[in-house]
């Protein structure tokens, strides 16, 4: 096809340059982090400033340099991924900016369930689970670390080892029980 016929600028992946959505925070609530999800949340966007940015802007400055842009494959795809740093670094700074370090081993020894314990409890069926409860950008399912603001961790919030709390499911009301509660030690 003639070149003519077709659109390609430099900004052709502007639909895809739309932010996503940040994981919801109730409103008017803090973004609670745990110190190692701080800590792992700015060690992301330091590598993305100091080490990964630098280095696509080199190829891409280096790529405009060859000539015709519009099949330089060097060219493209590094404004592309230019593209996602720069909205990364975006969501991570305004996250950043709104967070609030929760030391969770500030409740060491307690045995009530507040943000960053780690609590094992039983349904009504007898099949025991996991979780700790972390922040929002924290949250990987994978290894029982679901989000404060999740149904279950609302539910779970404030019981103690052996109380018995009732979730709301898609499928009914589910009696859940608090087996126990640990934090991790001081550091």
């Amino acid at each position: 096809m003639n070149k003519a016929f077709t659109k390609e600028t430099d900004g052709a992946d502007d639909a895809e340059d739309d932010e996503l959505p940040a994981p919801p925070l109730p409103a008017g609530a803090r973004n609670y982090l745990t110190p190692a999800g701080y800590r792992r949340l700015r060690g992301e966007l330091m590598a993305l400033l100091d080490d990964e940015r630098p280095k696509i802007v080199e190829t891409v400055s280096w790529a405009a340099k060859n000539g015709d842009r519009s099949e330089n494959g060097d060219y493209l795809y590094g404004k592309k991924r230019l593209r996602e740093i720069d909205r990364r670094i975006r969501f991570l700074t305004k996250r950043l900016d709104i967070a609030e370090v929760a030391d969770p081993s500030l409740h060491h020894g307690n045995e009530q369930i507040f943000f960053g314990a780690t609590v094992t409890y039983a349904n009504a069926r007898g099949e025991e689970k996991t979780v700790t409860i972390k922040g929002v950008d924290e949250t990987d399912n994978l290894h029982g670390d679901i989000s404060w603001v999740s149904p279950i961790a609302r539910a779970l919030i404030k019981a103690r080892g052996g109380d018995v709390v009732q979730l709301m499911t898609p499928g009914g009301l589910e009696t859940l029980e608090v087996l126990a509660v640990k934090y991790p030690k001081p550091e």
